[in-house]
């Protein structure tokens, strides 16, 4: 960390500034962590989790530092996990769904695109199984993605359908190399109501997003009519803006704005507001997604990328790693939060 000092008008005013090459040495150490903790088969964590494999790889990918055996042997397996439907999972025989294959997929099809490694055909079916997976009809769940495309159970969240519409927004180039001309792509506007869904149109909470309109992530609410609602938080409110910026909104459409005035209205990075320490370093990856996203450089006067970095470097463990002392959504792990942390830091550059 460097403090910089500037003398304007007078006034004396300090705060402290990453340093560009601290920035960089952060990272230089966050990568050797990942490679240092990749398997000989080439994945991380859990080799039944693609996703867990295509989170270092995202992020390393990023870089300039990795081996290219080391990406190449992360490439090998995630290809290794793609099924015939088209999607990136390993079965769970008896558990009445895919494993996880929506959420792994679209993490994959994301990581295995930044590379640069991956065989278009692959990424193709990839995107065919995503655009499948959204789901149709007319409940509240129409438009949205959940975790498992075979799950006995309808259901979709704001999580999933944002790696979902990242993925694919990521990756529209590839259908112009689609055999046959006819392009494959999720429906849009069914996507963009069911986020809307979610947002809190008024009250104290205006603008900030639920997790999905059942599930009590961060708990509940009652209002004066003495109606139960669920609560919105941090992730989710900047899942949402991710996800209107993917649908092709921008920071001046007032629905961006209003999730945006929350943000402002809930801005800290001491926890994942809503939630506290639970999903912290997820918060911290979907927040610099979607302020990047919405090409907002300041939330309320803060300047994120500045804020974010000097956050994350104080943060960072002696070898190299991230991890959350809170294990909700798996992240008492190193190798999950250090890719978290990683993805957020390059944005920040």
């Amino acid at each position: 960390m460097k403090r910089m000092l500037f003398l304007l008008g007078g006034a004396l005013f300090a705060w402290m500034v990453p340093a560009a090459d601290a920035l960089d040495a952060a990272i230089a150490k966050g990568e050797d962590f990942l490679l240092s903790n990749q398997s000989s088969g080439g994945w991380w964590s859990d080799r039944q989790m693609p996703a867990l494999t295509a989170l270092p790889l995202w992020a390393l990918a990023m870089g300039t530092n990795a081996p290219a055996s080391a990406l190449d042997k992360a490439v090998r397996y995630v290809l290794s996990t793609q099924r015939d439907d088209g999607g990136f999972y390993v079965p769970k025989p008896g558990r009445g769904g895919s494993g996880l294959g929506n959420y792994n997929t679209a993490v994959c099809l994301s990581a295995l695109f930044v590379s640069g490694r991956a065989p278009v055909a692959a990424l193709l079916k990839a995107r065919a199984y995503i655009a499948s997976s959204q789901l149709t009809g007319d409940d509240t769940y129409a438009g949205g993605f959940g975790y498992d495309k075979l799950s006995r159970r309808r259901y979709a969240d704001l999580s999933n359908t944002a790696y979902a519409l990242d993925a694919m927004s990521r990756t529209a180039s590839l259908e112009e190399l689609r055999p046959g001309g006819k392009r494959v792509d999720v429906d849009w506007g069914r996507a963009l109501a069911f986020v809307e869904g979610l947002v809190k149109e008024t009250g104290p909470e205006a603008g900030g997003a639920a997790y999905n309109d059942r599930t009590p992530q961060a708990g509940t609410t009652t209002n004066a009519a003495q109606r139960v609602a669920l609560r919105a938080y941090g992730s989710m409110t900047y899942a949402a803006v991710l996800s209107m910026c993917h649908a092709k909104l921008d920071r001046s459409d007032p629905r961006v704005r209003q999730s945006l005035a929350y943000c402002t209205k809930h801005w800290t990075l001491e926890e994942n507001p809503g939630m506290g320490a639970q999903g912290l370093y997820y918060y911290y990856d979907i927040l610099a997604r979607a302020l990047a996203a919405a090409q907002v450089e300041t939330v309320g006067g803060h300047d994120w990328k500045r804020e974010l970095s000097a956050k994350l470097l104080s943060l960072q463990k002696p070898d190299g790693s991230w991890a959350n002392d809170n294990n909700r959504f798996w992240e008492a792990d190193p190798v999950l939060c250090t890719s978290f942390a990683l993805l957020s830091l390059r944005l920040c550059k």
